[in-house]
């Protein structure tokens, strides 16, 4: 059963673009929201909004001092939505420049030696940067190995392996894989408690859809994501910087401003988005309760979404009535097991000796969109420990419904059934 009322999982799914239909295929259910959520529609009557405007910024005019005024007001709507009160917002090319970006400005700006720490668990985006500048800078890098039955790591693992010569550490706050979130607080606390003055670099790519970052409360020093997973749209990233980072000498232009990370001209129709998105997450905390608190507004948004993506994953795993779950199905092995709380909206499963690509392709064909991940340089880190080629990976968002779930177990159903026979 979904979280939302009907009527407000309508009104939802309204505000969204595409939600039932595909431009290509048509009618479709989407569950690759891991991929990239569905963008909202005032996102793109904003993106083509300001992809007509000439004007540059920084020059002395109405339009371009209108342009830095929405900027700042982006910003100050990050800094509400992602719990900041110090350091800054800027936007690049993609959360995984961004988070190479930001690894390499913390790793050539640390004190010289030591060493930098990264865990199996993380994508590609800052486990090939930390490697990258790892050898660049002459350290070593060193490997905190994740857990293969909870599909996640802890601070415990990390505590195990940081020692004082630390210089930078690498976290991922959820796994675009396992769909299962860390607790960052705990981690960065134990990194602090043996090298407080390392730097953390976290990976928030995965996670920023599904629940309340908090940023005040994490003490690191960069926070990168890509807005196309957070209901905006491709073409950009957006991070968050320190201070303390900020000081350090980060690449700018030479004479420029001491506190810039901005390098040319951005869109500012891509800072817009941002508000985009937070004005969509004030609307749905004001449904949750009414209220004119803003703080309050974007936590409710937080805690029901996070509802409704429990629910929908719990569907699927559990299934309901005559309907059979994931877990009762022949053959099945769910990453990070049945029962896990720390799950985020993906559920990346296998049918024991059965090609995932078939699974996949059989969905398509019954018009539910899936993906497969393959034990490639983007899962094999997850994928190989466990000895698996491949994984069905569903990512649902909160404007997914539980019919759409049990359209996908029915479907799962009638593959284990295979064709009838005469």
């Amino acid at each position: 059963m979904d979280y939302f009322s009907p009527n407000l999982l309508a009104e939802i799914r309204d505000k969204f673009a595409f939600v039932e239909d595909c431009p290509f295929e048509g009618k479709r259910v989407f569950f690759e929201n891991a991929g990239g959520a569905l963008t909202l529609k005032s996102v793109v009557e904003t993106s083509s909004k300001f992809a007509a405007i000439p004007d540059n910024q920084g020059r002395a005019n109405p339009a371009s001092m209108a342009l830095m005024g929405i900027i700042q007001e982006a910003k100050n709507d990050a800094s509400k939505l992602f719990g900041s009160t110090t350091g800054q917002f800027f936007v690049g090319e993609s959360g995984t420049e961004l988070l190479f970006r930001l690894v390499r400005n913390a790793a050539t700006s640390a004190k010289a030696g030591g060493n930098i720490l990264g865990s199996s668990f993380e994508h590609p985006a800052t486990r090939s940067a930390a490697k990258h500048w790892a050898s660049q800078t002459k350290r070593q890098y060193i490997n905190v190995q994740h857990e293969d039955s909870s599909g996640d790591v802890t601070a415990e693992h990390y505590s195990q392996i940081v020692n004082p010569d630390t210089r930078l550490v690498t976290i991922l706050h959820a796994s675009p894989v396992t769909g299962i979130s860390v607790d960052l607080k705990a981690i960065a606390t134990a990194v602090r408690s043996v090298a407080p003055e390392a730097f953390i670099i976290v990976d928030g790519v995965q996670y920023a859809a599904h629940g309340g970052i908090k940023i005040d409360h994490y003490n690191i020093d960069g926070y990168a994501m890509s807005p196309y997973k957070m209901y905006s749209r491709h073409g950009f990233g957006f991070a968050w910087v320190s201070d303390r980072l900020t000081q350090m000498n980060h690449e700018q232009l030479l004479d420029g401003p001491n506190e810039n990370w901005e390098l040319g001209t951005r869109d500012t129709g891509s800072y817009a988005t941002i508000s985009d998105v937070v004005e969509y997450l004030e609307w749905l905390g004001g449904k949750i309760e009414n209220t004119d608190s803003r703080h309050l507004k974007l936590h409710n948004a937080s805690k029901a979404i996070a509802a409704q993506e429990t629910a929908l994953t719990n569907l699927m795993i559990n299934g309901q009535d005559n309907i059979n779950g994931l877990k009762d199905l022949e053959g099945i092995e769910i990453i990070g097991g049945e029962k896990n709380p720390n799950r985020k909206g993906l559920v990346s499963f296998r049918i024991n000796g059965t090609s995932s690509h078939a699974i996949v392709k059989f969905l398509n064909e019954k018009a539910i969109r899936t993906h497969v991940r393959k034990a490639d340089h983007y899962s094999g880190n997850i994928l190989n420990p466990l000895g698996w080629e491949d994984c069905v990976r569903v990512s649902v968002c909160h404007y997914n419904s539980s019919e759409e779930i049990k359209l996908l177990l029915l479907a799962l159903n009638e593959f284990q059934l295979g064709p009838p026979t005469n």
